[in-house]
């Protein structure tokens, strides 16, 4: 077994910064920094665009450096397709996404991966409901901004959000 560092990985850093420089991202590539973090669990890697930050599953090194590059080029496309928009907000794994994964030379990516990663069940302690269709939503975390049932938007507001459908608390269990 290998020994895997925590923390930035210069290495994998500079691979992604000139993997961006070929594709014009200069700005994007110099503040650009990748990390093996721990605490990723299920998730091969994660994507922080205001810090400007890759996380990668220190698990990937089980699965090889093929695994790690295609992670790492997937996790780089949520990156790029949010700097190519500025400010407007990207679909995670939308049409933008989807162009960036193809000037990555990974067209074709799967949303999620089908590692064999450990599945974390936690326990949905909120439960939220909609109050104009009734339809119940429970989560892990209380919800911090306005949440609004996405059928219910699509249906009576043209997708757009509907503050009549925004979900409300029913229940807390302790």
């Amino acid at each position: 077994p290998s020994l895997v560092v925590l923390g930035r990985d210069f290495g994998l850093e500079g691979k992604a910064r000139k993997i961006l420089e070929e594709l014009g991202a200069s700005e994007l590539a110099s503040a650009l920094q990748v990390e093996w973090n721990a605490r990723l669990f299920s998730a091969a890697g994660r994507a922080d665009f205001r810090r400007q930050l890759i996380s990668l599953n220190p698990r990937l090194h089980e699965h090889g450096p093929a695994e790690i590059d295609r992670t790492l080029r997937h996790e780089l496309a949520h990156l790029l397709a949010q700097s190519r928009v500025g400010r407007r907000r990207v679909a995670p794994h939308g049409s933008e996404w989807k162009k960036a994964c193809r000037g990555l030379g990974i067209g074709g990516e799967p949303r999620t991966h089908a590692l064999p990663f450990p599945v974390q069940k936690r326990t949905r302690r909120f439960i939220y409901i909609c109050p104009r269709c009734g339809k119940e939503f429970p989560r892990v975390r209380r919800i911090k901004r306005s949440v609004a049932c996405l059928d219910c938007c699509r249906q009576f507001n043209r997708g757009k959000f509907d503050r009549s459908a925004q979900l409300r608390l029913l229940s807390e269990e302790r």
